[in-house]
């Protein structure tokens, strides 16, 4: 669900965070080392993504939060704020060259560059929730 959230709307909320969670508490984020992305600067995305990168003469770039059921990647477009929400049993994350991974949900792609460590680190954390969680809808 692609959602512009640069404005605070509470029924946008409540929506997003039924579909991933509340965020991780203070405690859990130390637990996990981080929930947040560095910095991923993307390559390529669909069409509906592409056409709001292109509004504006910035670097492509985003970022993802882990959730307790999904993840949410944002990024920014002229001057709003948007969000992909992904819950983890619609999310499909592809490793396609060396420093490359997609994420993908139902008809949104976002492919990503992922040429330091802690970006590699981060996405295999991604894969770990991920797992975890796919026991509950199993």
């Amino acid at each position: 669900m692609l959602q512009n959230v640069s404005y605070k709307n509470k029924k946008q909320q409540i929506e997003i965070e039924s579909l991933v969670g509340k965020p991780f508490t203070l405690l859990e984020r130390l637990k996990l080392g981080g929930v947040g992305s560095p910095k991923l600067y993307v390559t390529t995305s669909s069409k509906e993504i592409d056409a709001l990168f292109l509004l504006d003469h910035n670097d492509n770039t985003c970022n993802i939060e882990l959730r307790p059921k999904g993840i949410i990647l944002r990024f920014r477009s002229l001057l709003e704020t948007y969000a992909l929400v992904v819950p983890y049993y619609k999310l499909t994350l592809f490793k396609g060259t060396s420093d490359a991974y997609s994420v993908h949900t139902a008809h949104h792609k976002v492919s990503v560059l992922a040429q330091e460590a802690p970006i590699r680190t981060f996405f295999k954390k991604i894969l770990e929730q991920k797992a975890i969680h796919s026991q509950e809808y199993l």
